[in-house]
């Protein structure tokens, strides 16, 4: 673990301290207060993640440090979306998110800019990876409300949707976008390594984090909302499969493949 003394590495812990005083202030019901920090948050992240486009001098999505300073970008929006047009709460959870996606770029992974390879000089670069980090974070607050229905005692009025409605909203949402990354990955390995699967260890996990979440769907087609706590189940399995697909794949000794560059 290493602190970065860039003015990159100060625009990410600022923007962490920023989505942990927003949680702190939501969690202490000064909502309103933890709102306009959320938002300052994501100004801080914006900034940051412009910051890094212009010193690369490419869309940042290269490598995990970039990675996860775009998912930190993403969560505020996600989060406003799901609150005013999906009707779906946990903010709070947002927040933390917000601030726990930003941890590996802050300590972990190395900011040295690098010369994009030329696999990834595609015009299929930005969009394939940008549908997955999409349906990532969409995918992480279903998990955190799986997680809700399965630990917290649901209040007795809400004018959010329920946890385990909201989880299948939130899936029924990623799920396609988490589709669409892994067909563009099929067309991008066609132009790059000439065929569409190349049987990738990192290839292997995105169809597994994919099947995971199919039957998910088809567990809660045949029961519907009668047994809610294996639905909750199911999309806790399906995103503990993308952060092995995330993590684990790239940074294992063990899975060894073509992205290995995204180390």
């Amino acid at each position: 673990m290493e602190i970065k003394y860039t003015a990159q590495g100060a625009l990410i812990y600022a923007t962490m301290a920023v989505h942990l005083l927003a949680f702190v202030a939501t969690v202490a019901r000064a909502r309103k207060a933890g709102r306009a920090l959320f938002l300052g948050g994501f100004a801080v992240a914006l900034v940051s993640y412009g910051y890094r486009w212009v010193h690369v001098g490419h869309t940042p999505l290269q490598n995990l440090f970039e990675v996860f300073l775009s998912l930190g970008v993403l969560i505020w929006p996600i989060s406003w979306f799901s609150r005013r047009v999906l009707r779906i709460g946990g903010q709070w959870a947002d927040m933390l998110i917000g601030a726990i996606v930003l941890f590996p770029a802050g300590f972990m992974f190395d900011a040295e800019p690098q010369q994009l390879p030329p696999a990834l000089q595609s015009w299929l670069f930005v969009p394939h990876v940008a549908a997955y980090m999409l349906s990532y974070v969409f995918m992480a607050k279903a998990f955190c409300q799986a997680c809700e229905q399965l630990f917290v005692k649901p209040e007795a009025e809400s004018p959010f949707l329920p946890p385990e409605r909201a989880t299948y909203e939130l899936i029924a949402i990623g799920f396609p976008l988490l589709t669409l990354g892994l067909l563009l990955g099929s067309v991008w390995g066609k132009f790059a390594w000439g065929d569409y699967w190349g049987w990738d260890p990192k290839e292997l996990w995105s169809l597994a984090s994919w099947l995971v979440y199919v039957g998910y769907f088809h567990w809660r087609y045949m029961f519907a909302t009668r047994r809610p706590r294996i639905n909750s189940a199911g999309a806790i399995a399906g995103f503990a499969a993308i952060v092995i697909t995330l993590l684990w794949v790239n940074l294992s000794s063990l899975f060894a493949g073509l992205h290995s560059y995204a180390t």
